[in-house]
């Protein structure tokens, strides 16, 4: 009935826990999330054995002891930032008197810990201690350096090691060889929040009762794993589900209150979308555009009206951001529509003019469009170096294949890094044109052509009683939805009864099953096509979603896709 790329997912026949709504059920049983996930309980987590805590806490015992100078080095994006803050915040709670944090130059220093960002951090004063937060793990050299300056190293960090570690003084990572961490999709900012919470526990026996609660620190975690993308299957289920109440409750540092206001939302119906879909944007275009120290800064501050002021530096910097992205994937599509791309498997793309810190915006862009694996360049600040973002499709482990590659063309790539669906490279110019056939030639031999398949999942058919206020609210209660646990999401035949372009891109419509009438508003359709009043009877690919406008709620379904049933 529906079209072949729509995939149900689910079983209509599937058993119904006592008291579970069926609708529910149906979604719950599809996404194998671990039944201790599923009761989103603190105590439910697992305990922290993670490879390295133990040495990590005791160095940072010593640092306390005798008062280190400590430096924590961040990263760019929202979990570097949300890492930052969480563990600047922590060892200052917890009677840490020199802290200090530092933040790469995107463009002149790029990713991570190097000889460049301890040169910066040892101009602005001493330094005992480093601790890295969502990088380390590949900064072999840069550790090495900082030992010769009888620096000591702790990294915490999430993303895959090569095959050699740095020789830091504690390591704590997940996916480092032999860690018995049950989950390994933490984020940065859970890495750093598991390390603070040891401390915190050791620190319990011979400081005061004024310590802070681990709790106190789900906030960032849930922001920062939500932007991250990590999948909200487990551990992180459990971490963001209890980040969010904290935020609901106004629990949280004045930044992420800040953030919230001016993007129009309430904190008090937060959802983990919104995380992802408005704060963590507004917090990345700093670390795009400018620096990201204005994004910390952000993080930090106890002030709400000092928040106030930096949110809305970020959301200026945010709508700078996007004027440069539209104008870059625009330039993008017309240069692939003057090339011949049908049956390529990979795409790259570049131009001499854009701008490096939106290349992995476009790259996600273009992947989403095209389906296939998308690396975007730009020139770097570095003589005869592009530097990029790629971004992959499931089945296709843009990491490990970037690794392939490099093993196989050494000197190909100057340096590489990072996870299945997404990475970032830099390569000498003149190997453009040769990467360009290469990374085309390893993704058609290595990845099974069933993955180029766009299809789409969804969670059944709804029978008309089920399209109603109290199920939105239901599904929207028992998230957080994203990554590795997507939102809900149907299919259906309707009748169009209305239909209306808003502000030239918005198709809001009333659609009718059976005899109930729904609002309806697809914030992408294809403006080619629709509004079209000669359809009446459309197929709708679609989520269950809560209107909310002056203190009013009303269902709506979020189209997602949509066709004429003939």
């Amino acid at each position: 009935m529906f079209p072949d790329h729509w995939i149900n997912r689910s079983s209509e026949s599937q058993d119904t826990a006592a008291g579970q709504h069926p609708v529910l059920a149906r979604v719950l049983s599809s996404r194998m999330i671990p039944e201790w996930a599923l009761q989103r309980k603190l105590a439910l987590l697992p305990q922290p054995v993670l490879k390295g805590l133990s040495q990590a806490v005791q160095l940072l015992e010593c640092a306390r002891r005798e008062q280190w100078s400590i430096v924590v080095c961040g990263d760019y994006d929202v979990d570097g930032a949300t890492s930052t803050a969480l563990v600047v915040r922590a060892l200052r709670a917890m009677g840490y008197l020199h802290v200090r944090y530092a933040v790469p130059d995107r463009f002149r220093m790029g990713y991570g810990l190097s000889h460049l960002l301890i040169d910066a951090i040892l101009g602005e004063g001493p330094v005992d201690l480093i601790i890295t937060v969502d990088n380390g793990t590949a900064s072999i050299e840069a550790v090495d350096y900082a030992h010769s300056l009888n620096l000591r190293v702790l990294i915490t960090d999430h993303h895959l090691p090569g095959p050699k570690l740095p020789t830091a003084d504690a390591l704590v990572n997940p996916q480092q060889p032999g860690c018995p961490f049950p989950d390994k999709t933490l984020a940065g900012v859970g890495v750093a929040f598991y390390l603070m919470s040891a401390l915190r526990s050791r620190l319990s026996g011979i400081l005061p009762d004024s310590l802070p609660q681990a709790v106190s620190w789900l906030d960032l975690v849930a922001l920062g794993s939500v932007a991250d993308l990590v999948s909200l299957q487990g551990i992180n289920r459990i971490l963001v589900h209890h980040g969010l109440i904290r935020i609901r409750q106004k629990a949280c540092v004045p930044g992420i209150a800040a953030l919230t206001e001016i993007c129009g939302r309430e904190l008090h119906r937060l959802q983990a979308s919104d995380l992802g879909f408005y704060l963590g944007p507004r917090l990345n275009a700093a670390g795009r555009l400018e620096h990201m120290h204005i994004g910390i800064e952000c993080l930090l501050t106890d002030e709400l009206e000092q928040a106030r002021m930096l949110a809305q530096r970020l959301h200026q910097l945010n709508l700078d951001r996007r004027q440069i992205q539209d104008e870059m994937h625009a330039e993008a599509i017309d240069d692939l529509l003057g090339v011949e791309t049908c049956g390529q498997r990979t795409q790259v793309v570049f131009q001499e003019h854009w701008h490096e810190g939106i290349v992995g915006l476009l790259a996600s862009r273009l992947k989403e469009k095209l389906h296939v694996p998308v690396i975007a360049l730009a020139v770097s600040q570095e003589e005869g170096i592009l530097k990029g973002s790629a971004r992959s499709i499931p089945g296709a482990h843009i990491r490990d294949l970037l690794a392939e590659i490099d093993a196989a063309h050494p000197g190909m790539l100057v340096r590489f890094g990072g996870h299945a669906a997404a990475a970032g490279l830099a390569l000498r110019r003149e190997n453009l044109a040769a990467f360009q056939q290469i990374f085309e030639d390893f993704v058609v031999r290595r990845v099974e052509q069933s993955c180029f398949d766009h299809t789409f999942a969804f969670d059944g058919v709804l029978e008309p009683d089920h399209l109603s206020l109290d199920t939105a609210f239901l599904l929207e209660d028992a998230g957080p939805w994203g990554q590795g646990c997507p939102e809900p999401r149907f299919a259906g035949t309707f009748t169009i009864r209305k239909q209306q372009l808003l502000k030239d891109r918005f198709l809001k419509m009333e659609l009718q099953s059976g005899t109930r009438v729904i609002s309806a508003i697809w914030f992408a359709p294809d403006l080619q096509h629709w509004p079209d009043p000669s359809v009446r009877e459309v197929h709708a690919l679609y989520a269950l979603d809560i209107n909310r406008f002056r203190s009013q709620e009303q269902l709506q379904l979020r189209i997602e896709q949509m066709y004429p049933t003939s």
